[in-house]
């Protein structure tokens, strides 16, 4: 099974490399991610990630509740205590 994990997209790279990366924010933790799925996104976004790829864009309510069952059931190891604002 593949968990996609809710994450605040912090900064964005060229949009015109064929896999545009960008940074994420995910659980304080700050990643590279690739945005060759959501091209479309922009700073500020959250998206489902997995595999260190953006697979969709989602409202954050939903990306919020999501991180709160996440920490409710433990299932990502050592998360920090401060999620993205």
């Amino acid at each position: 099974m593949c968990l996609g994990i809710p994450a605040k997209v912090i900064e964005l790279g060229p949009t015109d490399d064929p896999l545009p990366m960008g940074v994420i924010d995910v659980m304080g933790q700050r990643r590279p991610c690739c945005f060759a799925y959501v091209p479309e996104a922009q700073v500020g976004d959250w998206v489902l990630i997995q595999n260190s790829f953006a697979m969709t864009i989602v409202d954050e309510s939903s990306a919020r509740e999501s991180l709160a069952t996440i920490e409710e059931f433990d299932l990502i190891d050592n998360p920090p205590v401060n999620p993205p604002q």
